[in-house]
C-alpha cells in the first residue's frame, strides 16, 4: 500500500511565495528533490539554512556535537508562549539541570508503575467510538490527554476538560507555525495571532491549576505518587535542587505537547493505516488477547504487529516533522562554508521517506522492521543527548492504545487525507474512518 502524501513543489518559485508556502505547510513546500538530495541549502536577506539529508552529518549535529548546534531560537521564539521555558526550548546549561531531572521519570521503573494507568485510558478510548463515520483525529487526541491526566496527575479527564484541551491544542497548532516573520528577520519583534495568544492562553490556564494544585498536595503530604509529583519533586543529582514552581508547569507543558499533540498525531495515523486490511487487524487483535491477561509493560515484546505498525506510522508520517539547530561558529558540510547562525535543518519527513535510504520508500510496509534501520535514518524522537526522554512512554501509549481499539473495532477507511505539517504532522481535512464491533470482542 502506498499511503498519501503532500504533492511536493515541482518547480522554482520565488523567495516570498516560498515563504508564503512554508507557513501554510512545510512539506508542501519543499521541492521533491529533498527526497534524494544529500544537502540542501536555502537562502534569504536574513536568513541562511541548510538541510542535511546525510547520516554522517546528522550524526556529527546530533550526537557527536550537540553543544555546537543549540536549538534555534529563532524557532522556539513561536513556541515559548505555550511551552514557556521548557526542556524543549531551553539550551546550554538550563537544557542540561532541567534534562537531569526531567529524564527520572522516564525510566523503566517509572514506565512499569504508570503503564497500568495508560491501559485504563486505552480502554476507555475503545469503549468511547461509535459505530458508523466519524473523524479519528478528536478521539485520538483525547485518548492520548487521558493518558497524560491519568500518568501525571491521577485522574481520568472529563468531557468538557477533554473538548476544551482538543480545541485549544488544535487552534494553537493551526495558527503558529513553525517559522515566524522573527525566523526571517531576527530583530522583528515576536508575533502571534489573536488565536493562537488565547489558545495557549487557556492550555497554560489548565495545567498553571493543576500544578498549583500539585504543589499545594505535595507541601500537606497528600499527593498521589504519579509522574507529576515525581517530576516536582525529584532533585538535580548534582545541586540537590528541585524545579521551581514555574519551571516545573513548563515541563508540565512540554509533556501535554509531546504526549498529547504528537501522540494523538501519530495513532491518528496508524489507525488509517491498518484500516482496511481485516488481516492485519486480525493479527493485532490475536496478540491483544494473549497479552490481556498479563497487561505488564514487560508483556508489550508480546505485541510485535501493533508495534511495527506505530514504528512504520511514525516513520511515514513522523509528529514533528522537522528539527532545527543553529550554528554557534563557522562551520563547513560537504565542502560548502557556512557562517555562524545558519540554521541547520534536520527533516524527519524527507530522511524517512530518502530514496537512498528505504526501499520503497512511499509505501505501509511491516516487513522493514525485521532489521534495525541506522538510527540516523530514523528520527521520530530526534537522536543524541536531546532524543526525546519520553520516547519509550510514547511508544508503549501507542501501541497499548492501538491495540485495545482494534481488538475491539473493525476499522475502515471513508477518505483519503492530506497530511499537512505545521506544529505536527496532522491531516489537513480530518482522518475519517469507519468502526463497526469486532466478532467476539
Amino acid at each position: 500500500m502506498i499511503p498519501p502524501k503532500p504533492a511536493a513543489r515541482s518547480g522554482p518559485v520565488s523567495r516570498w511565495r516560498y515563504l508564503r508556502l512554508f507557513r501554510d505547510d512545510i512539506l508542501s513546500a519543499q521541492p521533491a528533490k529533498l527526497y534524494r538530495a544529500k544537502m540542501a541549502e536555502f537562502r534569504a536577506p536574513f536568513l541562511r539554512s541548510v538541510l542535511i539529508n546525510t547520516p554522517e552529518l546528522v550524526r556529527e549535529v546530533l550526537i557527536e556535537r550537540p553543544g555546537d548546534f543549540p536549538k534555534s531560537p529563532r524557532v522556539t521564539a513561536g513556541l515559548r508562549r505555550l511551552l514557556g521555558n521548557s526542556v524543549f526550548v531551553t539550551n546550554a546549561k538550563t537544557w542540561a539541570r532541567q534534562r537531569r531531572i526531567v529524564e527520572q521519570c522516564f525510566g523503566a521503573g517509572e514506565l512499569r508503575r504508570v503503564f497500568p494507568a495508560m491501559l485504563d485510558a486505552a480502554a476507555e478510548a475503545a469503549g468511547r467510538l461509535p459505530d458508523g463515520e466519524i473523524d479519528v483525529e478528536p478521539e485520538t487526541s483525547r485518548a492520548a490527554a487521558d493518558v497524560i491526566f491519568r500518568t501525571l496527575f491521577s485522574l481520568p479527564i472529563d468531557e468538557p476538560t477533554a473538548t476544551a484541551t482538543y480545541a485549544a491544542f488544535r487552534s494553537y497548532a493551526r495558527t503558529q507555525p513553525l517559522l515566524t516573520p522573527r525566523a526571517f528577520a531576527f530583530f522583528l519583534p515576536a508575533f502571534h495571532r489573536r488565536e493562537t495568544r488565547l489558545a495557549a492562553a487557556k492550555v497554560r490556564g489548565l495545567i498553571g491549576r493543576l500544578v498549583a494544585d500539585r504543589a499545594a498536595a505535595i507541601a500537606a503530604g497528600t499527593a498521589p505518587d504519579d509522574l507529576a509529583t515525581r517530576l516536582m519533586t525529584a532533585t538535580d543529582p548534582e545541586t540537590g535542587q528541585t524545579l521551581p514552581e514555574g519551571e516545573a508547569a513548563d515541563q508540565v507543558a512540554i509533556f501535554f505537547l509531546a504526549g498529547h499533540e504528537t501522540s494523538a498525531a501519530a495513532l491518528a495515523w496508524a489507525l488509517w493505516l491498518v484500516a482496511d486490511d481485516e488481516g492485519l487487524q486480525s493479527r493485532i487483535a490475536a496478540d491483544w488477547r494473549g497479552f490481556s491477561s498479563e497487561r505488564s509493560f514487560q508483556g508489550l515484546s508480546k505485541l510485535p504487529t501493533a508495534r511495527d505498525v506505530f514504528r512504520e506510522a511514525l516513520r511515514l508520517y513522523p509528529p514533528v516533522p522537522m528539527m532545527v539547530r543553529e550554528t554557534t561558529r563557522r562551520e563547513t558540510f560537504r565542502g560548502r562554508a557556512l557562517p555562524k547562525g545558519t540554521q541547520v535543518v534536520i527533516s524527519p519527513w524527507h530522511i524517512h521517506r530518502h530514496e537512498a535510504y528505504w526501499e520503497a520508500p512511499d509505501a505501509f510496509d511491516l516487513s522493514r522492521w525485521a532489521d534495525k534501520p541506522l538510527r540516523e535514518h530514523y528520527l521520530p524522537f530526534s537522536a543524541g543527548p536531546r532524543v526525546c526522554p519520553g520516547a519509550s512512554f510514547a511508544l508503549a501509549e501507542g501501541v497499548a492504545c492501538l491495540s485495545e481499539i482494534v481488538a475491539r473495532h473493525r476499522v475502515a477507511r471513508r477518505a483519503v487525507p492530506v497530511p499537512v505539517a505545521q506544529l505536527t504532522t496532522r491531516s489537513r481535512d480530518g482522518i475519517r474512518l469507519a468502526f463497526s464491533p469486532r466478532p467476539g470482542a
